[in-house]
């Protein structure tokens, strides 16, 4: 896993470092004609990324004293939680297609639909993973004494969290 995390914050690295190629290139952000992006409803999405870490490390807490139940429902929640973060992830990329900006609009278009799309491919992979957990767990196949699934699945997720509050600054802030 940590083989696996490597390459993937060595393959966002780099196209993180186009996007910054891109946007300090340019006097105004975003180029004229270009919308906005949605700030407001992002820090709430990633508020609500960040509530799933927690319940996250909830779930990793509860099975390490054998609470199943606390299990069930953390992992229950982070998938939700996660479920949510890419409904509305999904809705605010409807309303910036509908304003113009495209895969082909724009380099400004390419670079952040590439860059966040990706990163949403990456958390759609770790809620399907949270779900597959969540089933396990809902038939009692972890224990305080085995229990790497969950500890693995928790990896992935808080990777994914943690590369978006990379990408949320420096994405839809700068």
């Amino acid at each position: 896993m940590l083989m696996f995390l490597a390459f993937e914050t060595m393959f966002f690295a780099g196209m993180l470092g186009v996007f910054l190629v891109f946007r300090l290139s340019r006097t105004s952000w975003p180029p004229p004609g270009e919308p906005y992006l949605p700030i407001r409803v992002t820090w709430v999405n990633t508020g609500i990324l960040v509530a799933s870490a927690y319940a996250m490390c909830r779930a990793h807490r509860a099975i390490r004293v054998g609470n199943q139940a606390g299990l069930v429902h953390g992992l229950g929640l982070s998938a939700l939680l996660g479920t949510t973060f890419l409904a509305v992830q999904g809705s605010e990329w409807v309303r910036l297609v509908h304003f113009g900006l495209t895969l082909q609009s724009s380099t400004y278009g390419a670079t952040f639909y590439t860059l966040i799309g990706c990163h949403g491919i990456h958390v759609l992979a770790a809620v399907l993973w949270l779900a597959a957990v969540l089933l396990l767990a809902t038939r009692g196949r972890f224990s305080p004494e085995r229990h790497v699934g969950v500890q693995l699945c928790k990896m992935y997720w808080m990777f994914v969290v943690g590369l978006w509050l990379v990408l949320f600054p420096s994405v839809y802030l700068m």
